[in-house]
């Protein structure tokens, strides 16, 4: 059948666009969108041949080696059909939703009617998770017809090395601030691995907290909900209603403006039924980050002098610097030889902000690379942006990218203009003018520099030309535009004479041969080492992977020559040219390995520790070598250490961090939170059954100030005793884009009128917290207060009036700004 021929072959999805393709269903003479069994197969028999006929050559199947995970999933056809059932409906909806284009109403009726018929006609999956997996962010194991019942779930099949499941992590987040789970969203995160490694509890406990990731997530290490339910691809969202039946699935990175419509159109359409449940889930958080390192999940290092061969200390008296991203702090460190921290760029708080040291954010920054000794460039990584780092004026600055994920194959733009899309490593390489002259003695043409940047996310080597620079083809790129270079953006490991029909898979390390005139890449999702000749584009095998380019299920541990090496996932590489090998980072094997680049062997490297024994990484991720290629710095991930290697005995040691500002001190922003008061009490009548309405509204005084669309707007309520009630629940968060203020319904308790028979009132306090996300203009900053309010029980007087109800209502202004907070009482 057409999907199943098809979507069995997928492994990871950039868009959701390919599973529509793969699932299409034509229109039946039924007004509904909901396809029956039979008229799917029927259906599926007749255009199977056609499409296939007529695929575009990116949808290809991919041979049956790519698909280890897929083929173990043909004994359930019971399971086969539902899957191929709601991806025919779920495309079907996708394509008339997008036919109505931006007419909301429309939008919004397509989706509750799909559902009254979905609703109707589906069964609740009977696959539950078997017992004995890990959980994390929970303190007890979830169940589809336990604790999920009566919630909408969103189940995310992911694998964490795939670049496509973590641009969707934004989107869930966002998701979950809108829903929480009181108000009947559940995201649960069902991990189900490609690399062996990634089967290992504590190496995804890692990955939950590096990528932050919040909900509940379970290691389906076997892969047992992925065969029962049908999964094929990575990412996969199938999202179930509140008795576990199946409402929608989407393949691939998807719309996140399609799946908001789907989770708020689930969540009214079954709040209207009474279906949702509003109670909570036993969350806990999982925190695993040493403390004691300073570090959080360092990704990537570089030295500010390049190795040299035939280098003589004597030859320069330049100072060495060392630049780490460290990721999970979300900020950059600048780190002498002997661990003096000597900048501090960032703060611990995520962000996508310029300015100076202590005000500019970083989002997991991961790539960095020196221009001289007093410029660094920066692969922000989750902000999909370039910045440099000026050491000199200790400020910071966009290059490339605007924050937000881009799908830009060929480039051309400049600054926050040029769209990216993760963007993993970054070198700098000096070059002259390859005009009609470059073969000739041209040592005195000026070298030019260009960045070149391993851009994971759409699989291609990008570049920014930091000069007007002629470059291959005699090609004239104007200075500080930013273009792709090589890749044609398809995830394969195809080698090419042409840059442009080459192909990467999630490249994500880069070290310079400067003498060969050639780039090394750590090709991640192939396992492979390769090259890129930095005179022509050519791109080359060196170790690692396989030599059929679909093939990206070829790795493992061995040591060998070219193909016969097979490598995990590798991340960081260095090329040492003091003894002709580049090193890697072979991280999902947890360790570091060197290639002689003259016979493309692999081989292991052991180093050792003072006390003799062996070395053991934890999924290192960024290399670099000393200026005198004798010492090899590591960034081991997960120990979330920073190591250095002696390559003339092979002993190891840890790297201890010394920050001149204690840490405490740090450039995070002021934990402080403000405090405003109202100007009066609000009054309650003792002795009657009460009720309060407290309403907040938001007022911006600058014209570009907004709530932030997309973060999270927090708020929680704190009530005098346990005797006070809130009508719907105590914390929630704000949609900006449908609110713009915040009410809340309580009921306090009576209050006998004789304590206030002496005229005294009685007054308690409620408090209400906000942590809120806004911007002005370009500039993203938080905003953190609490609001206090008074209130009394008070009978005006010492003969108070009974009366049976009264009901209270308060409206208060609250006004923000980047520097202005206050509160005005209607």
């Amino acid at each position: 059948m057409l999907g199943k021929m098809f979507i069995r072959n997928l492994r990871c999805c950039q868009s959701s666009t390919v599973a529509r393709i793969g699932f299409r269903c034509y229109r039946s003479s039924e007004t509904s969108t909901i396809k029956t069994i039979g008229s799917v197969q029927e259906i599926s028999r007749r255009h199977v041949q056609s499409w296939f006929r007529h695929r575009p050559t990116f949808l290809r199947p991919l041979p049956s080696v790519a698909v280890k995970i897929g083929t173990r999933m043909s004994s359930s056809p019971e399971g086969q059909d539902m899957m191929e059932v709601l991806a025919c409906n779920s495309n079907q909806l996708a394509d008339d939703v997008a036919a109505v284009g931006n007419n909301v109403a429309k939008r919004q009726k397509l989706v509750m009617d799909y559902l009254k018929v979905a609703d109707r006609e589906s069964k609740s999956v009977t696959a539950e998770f078997p017992d004995g997996l890990d959980w994390f962010n929970v303190t007890e194991p979830l169940t589809m017809q336990g604790s999920l019942r009566g919630k909408v779930v969103v189940l995310d099949f992911f694998t964490y090395c795939c670049i496509n499941c973590m641009h969707i992590l934004p989107n869930l987040k966002r998701l979950e601030h809108m829903y929480p789970i009181e108000e009947g969203l559940v995201v649960v995160g069902v991990h189900s691995a490609k690399f062996r490694n990634e089967k290992d509890s504590n190496n995804i406990r890692a990955a939950v907290e590096r990528y932050e990731i919040s909900h509940p997530v379970v290691n389906d290490n076997v892969a047992a909900m992925w065969r029962k339910l049908r999964v094929q691809c990575w990412p996969t969202l199938m999202i179930l209603g509140p008795r576990a039946n199946p409402l929608f699935v989407i393949m691939g990175e998807g719309s996140f403006e399609d799946l908001k419509l789907y989770i708020s159109s689930a969540i009214r359409f079954y709040r209207e039924k009474g279906e949702l449940r509003r109670d909570s889930l036993p969350i806990n958080l999982s925190n695993t980050a040493a403390v004691a390192s300073n570090l959080k999940f360092p990704g990537k290092i570089a030295c500010s002098l390049p190795t040299s061969a035939g280098f003589h200390a004597a030859d320069s008296d330049a100072e060495e610097l060392y630049a780490v991203s460290d990721s999970g702090n979300h900020r950059i460190l600048i780190v002498q030889g002997d661990g003096v921290v000597r900048h501090k760029i960032g703060g611990k708080q995520s962000g996508f902000v310029d300015g100076s040291f202590e005000k500019a954010r970083f989002n997991a920054p991961q790539g960095v690379a020196f221009q001289g000794c007093d410029v660094v460039f920066v692969a922000d990584n989750e902000n999909h942006a370039i910045r440099r780092i000026d050491l000199g004026t200790r400020q910071v600055s966009t290059v490339a990218g605007n924050g937000a994920q881009g799908n830009d194959r060929t480039g051309g733009k400049s600054g926050r203009d040029q769209p990216l899309s993760s963007p993993w490593d970054v070198a700098v390489y000096s070059t002259r003018d390859m005009d009609m002259s470059f073969h000739a003695d041209d040592s005195k043409a000026p070298l030019k520099d260009v960045l070149l940047i391993a851009m994971a996310g759409i699989h291609q080597i990008w570049a920014v030309f930091l000069d007007d620079t002629i470059w291959w083809k005699f090609k004239k790129y104007p200075a500080n535009t930013c273009w792709a270079i090589a890749g044609s953006g398809h995830e394969q490991n195809r080698n090419t004479s042409y840059p442009h029909s080459a192909a990467f898979a999630q490249p994500s390390g880069l070290a310079i041969n400067r003498e060969a005139k050639e780039v090394y890449l750590a090709d991640s999702e192939s396992s492979a080492i390769r090259k890129v000749s930095l005179v022509d584009g050519k791109v080359m095998a060196v170790a690692g992977g396989d030599r059929n380019p679909l093939d990206l299920f070829a790795f493992g541990d061995i040591d060998g020559k070219q193909y016969a090496a097979k490598f995990q996932h590798p991340l960081g590489v260095a090329y040492n040219p003091q003894d002709g090998c580049v090193y890697f980072a072979d991280t999902y094997n947890h360790k570091i390995k060197k290639i002689d680049v003259t016979t493309n062997c692999a081989t292991t490297c052991e180093f050792r520790e003072s006390n003799g024994a062996v070395k053991r990484f934890n999924e290192p991720a960024g290399l670099c070598l000393d200026r005198s290629g004798r010492y090899l710095y590591v960034a081991d991930t997960n120990n979330h250490e920073l190591l250095v290697a002696d390559l003339s005995d092979n002993t190891i040691r840890t790297v201890e961090l010394q920050f001149r500002v204690p840490e405490e001190m740090d450039s995070a922003p002021d934990r402080s939170v403000r405090t405003l008061k109202a100007d009066r009490a609000i009054q309650l009548h003792p002795g009657a059954a009460c009720s309060l309405r407290l309403t907040f509204e938001f007022h911006f005084l600058g014209q570009t100030t907004k709530l932030t669309e997309g973060a999270p707007q927090h708020w929680s309520l704190r009530l005098p005793s346990t005797e006070w009630t809130s009508q719907e629940r105590t914390k929630g968060t704000i949609d900006p884009s449908r609110e713009r203020s915040l009410q809340l319904n309580i009921t306090p308790p009576e209050q006998d009128p004789s304590t206030n028979g002496n005229g005294n009132s009685d007054s308690v306090t409620i408090g209400v917290d906000f942590r809120l996300n806004l911007c002005e203009g370009d500039v993203c900053f938080p905003k953190e207060f609490a609001v206090q309010l008074d209130v009394v029980y008070d009978g005006a007087g010492g003969s108070p009036t009974v009366v049976d109800r009264y009901d209270a209502q308060e409206t208060y202004q609250i006004y923000l700004s980047r520097s202005k907070l206050s509160l005005k009482q209607a």
